[in-house]
């Protein structure tokens, strides 16, 4: 394929150009079009130069799915800002450890977490100034009465204030959206170029440690543009999606927000996956996509009368993030007369780099076929030097366009994982004669819970700090809706007692909600190798 070289707003300045009056964003009945799109998107650019941002700073944004999420991104980046987008799930703790390694200096976050921000700052000092986006503005008339004020309204310079909480010396500045962006219609050019960076997406990649995968402007116009080639077929202009994953997640980011401005299609925005908001969304907009986890077409099939919803006019659903079971397909298949395909990539690709073609019955418990200008390898496990013959189960090994740069300040272990161009994934793979993949397993202890990667070294950590547990090991148990869930084995202090119940509730105020485990099992000792590291394999048999 020829793709374009284009950063990110660029792009979406070319759909604004080609589309001005297309609905681009969808939200509680607010419709946003391109041209009002591309508007918000130039002046908080200029707003965030105004508070000194520079190209190559990066911008934090900490908030769920609604319309300031895609401004802010492509406002940022704009603005010759590199983003770095953050779960609103993740407690203070991690959100320290994600800022500070990216050396966040804006923060762009939804008022209601302030309280984990707040826990959060005293140990950020590099972030200079914080952004607030309003309840209030997610409800439709404020945004549109919005949109009509600013196209009136004066350029004025906004008006910093203290954070809540903090004294005014030395703390991060408050300012609300509606002033950032009335200070300028348009930015200054930024000089960024497809080749630099444009995002910061956080990985705990192969080796479990958490890490920021440098996504350029290129890696993610080109992935998106190789997804859309492969699953619409409505042509410009025509697509409508669903955004119910959250458009933190390098899923959605790509395949939905970004892939749609390619197309410049319209995408419907869920604050977060609800069962019945998705149905009303899919029954009132009649999308032409909609990508989802497992655990959402599980969802689905269990309501009754599904059908009734409205699902024919989903040429294309998309699933990722977990292994597919084909029940589960077929069901999904068979229920709502849908397309349902599987496909397999990382943070470290952009993400996509296999789909079972759209045409055709998809092959049992198969990823599919790498994509368009994606070459893909099963290299042995010992050396990773020697391809395997077909059949032969070894690690999957990528090389495309889509490949990130490379890992944040962090040489030695981007040097792990990138060797002469290809990428080495951890996961454990085979091919078949026909060039289908299949994942066997994966080489580190990854959980994949909901479509969420849950690394066990960080929540064995967060147990190795109850002051009732002297060892913890944890792994990953099959789960009927989740795909996985954690399960925890602990070795409790001598003379020490305590429930599982307050070991779950421990965590759960040091996790996100879907890393805390579910299941706590109390041993008198762990089984350990000679050296002395925890045999997760024998603990998966107990």
């Amino acid at each position: 394929m020829t793709y374009p070289k284009l950063t990110l707003p660029q792009l979406l300045g070319q759909t604004a150009a080609k589309f001005p009056r297309r609905p681009a964003l969808l939200y509680f009945g607010t419709k946003i079009s391109y041209a009002q799109l591309e508007e918000q998107v130039n002046r908080l650019a200029a707003g965030l130069q105004s508070l000194g941002a520079k190209p190559g700073d990066r911008v934090a944004l900490l908030m769920p799915n609604c319309p300031q999420f895609v401004i802010s991104y492509f406002g940022a980046m704009r603005a010759g800002a590199i983003v770095t987008a953050t779960s609103t799930m993740y407690t203070a703790r991690e959100i320290v450890h994600q800022w500070s390694d990216a050396g966040a200096t804006i923060v762009i976050a939804d008022r209601r977490l302030l309280p984990v921000l707040q826990a959060a700052l005293p140990q950020l000092p590099s972030v200079r100034h914080i952004i607030f986006i309003g309840a209030r503005q997610y409800y439709p008339r404020p945004f549109q009465q919005l949109c009509t004020r600013l196209k009136s309204s004066r350029p004025a310079p906004p008006a910093p204030r203290s954070l809540p909480g903090t004294t005014p010396s030395g703390s991060p500045l408050r300012h609300e959206w509606e002033q950032l962006l009335c200070v300028s219609p348009q930015p200054k050019p930024s000089g960024v170029k497809p080749a630099d960076v444009a995002c910061l997406q956080y990985t705990g990649g192969t080796t479990g440690t958490s890490k920021g995968a440098m996504l350029t402007h290129a890696n993610l116009v080109t992935n998106a543009y190789q997804a859309s080639r492969l699953l619409t077929r409505g042509g410009h202009g025509q697509e409508v999606m669903v955004a119910a994953l959250p458009l933190f997640h390098i899923f959605a980011m790509t395949c939905v927000m970004i892939s749609s401005v390619e197309l410049g299609g319209t995408v419907v925005i869920l604050p977060r996956f609800e069962l019945r908001a998705a149905l009303n969304a899919i029954r009132k907009y009649r999308p032409t996509m909609f990508h989802g986890v497992p655990t959402m077409y599980v969802a689905f099939n269990s309501v009754p009368g599904v059908e009734r919803y409205g699902f024919n006019s989903l040429r294309m659903c998309m699933s990722g993030g977990a292994a597919l079971p084909a029940e589960v397909r077929q069901k999904f298949e068979t229920l709502t007369g849908g397309k349902l395909v599987e496909g397999y990539g990382l943070t470290e690709t952009s993400p996509v780099t296999h789909v079972n073609p759209p045409e055709g019955s998809p092959k049992v418990a198969s990823i599919g076929q790498p994509i368009p200008d994606t070459e893909a390898r099963i290299m042995d496990l010992e050396t990773g030097t020697r391809e395997m013959p077909v059949g032969d189960v070894g690690e999957i090994t990528i090389r495309g366009p889509q490949v990130m740069k490379g890992y944040w300040h962090k040489p030695e272990e981007t040097a792990l994982v990138l060797r002469d161009g290809w990428l080495f994934t951890g996961d454990i793979a085979k091919k078949d004669a026909d060039g289908y993949f299949y994942i066997v397993d994966r080489k580190k202890d990854m959980i994949i819970a909901g479509g969420y990667n849950i690394y066990p070294r960080e929540v064995e950590e967060v147990l190795f700090e109850c002051p009732s547990i002297q060892e913890a090991a944890v792994i990953g148990v099959p789960d009927a809706y989740r795909g996985e869930t954690v399960k925890a084995f602990v070795v409790l202090k001598p003379g020490v007692q305590t429930t599982a119940e307050e070991v779950i509730a421990f965590c759960r105020e040091r996790l996100a909600s879907y890393k805390v485990p579910r299941m706590i099992v109390f041993r008198d000792s762990l089984p350990k190798s000679g050296v002395g590291k925890y045999l997760r394999r024998e603990l998966r048999n107990l």
